[in-house]
């Protein structure tokens, strides 16, 4: 039996660390991560087994630093690491993927989907597209944008969630 902290685990600590900085700069592209979060994550990362000198400078600013700062520090980590920073809009559609399957297993409701830009991402896919149609607005005009009632719409929405998750990945994962 293996001590903890040999060479084999501390490889696999750095590919899930590696895996997970990565996920988190897709998520952060899409918006879904402020800035302000990024240096608890970076120390997170470091915890994980990842040691750059950047994602070190990260971990040590604090919450209400420079927005700037924070941001140039991040992308610097990410290059460190070996990390691209991806395309905003590739990440927004990930992060469709992912509204889609927090809607599919109950954690959001079908109303919350209207409390984003999410009529504004750019899609390429007929699922993406299916999806993104049943997205009013705002909330209050789901009847008026999409001609439905509420309970034909839920349904829909959910279909189109389901078509969504069930169709092929896009792009580098996030």
């Amino acid at each position: 039996m293996r001590a903890a902290g040999t060479a084999p685990e501390l490889e696999s600590s750095t590919r899930i660390g590696l895996t997970s900085l990565g996920e988190v700069a897709c998520r952060y592209q899409a918006g879904e991560i402020r800035p302000e979060d990024l240096p608890m994550i970076a120390a997170e990362a470091l915890a994980a087994g990842l040691d750059t000198s950047k994602l070190c400078e990260l971990a040590g600013l604090p919450r209400n630093a420079d927005t700037r700062d924070i941001r140039d520090a991040f992308e610097q980590a990410l290059s460190e690491a070996g990390i691209d920073l991806p395309d905003r809009g590739l990440a927004r559609r990930h992060a469709l993927r992912r509204l889609a399957t927090r809607l599919i297993n109950g954690e959001i409701a079908p109303a919350d989907l209207a409390t984003d830009d999410w009529w504004e991402t750019e899609v390429e896919t007929t699922e993406e597209r299916s999806f993104v149609s049943l997205i009013p607005q705002c909330g209050c005009c789901i009847e008026y944008t999409s001609g439905l009632d509420q309970r034909t719409w839920a349904a829909e929405l959910r279909v189109a969630a389901l078509a969504l998750t069930s169709s092929p990945p896009i792009g580098p994962g996030c």
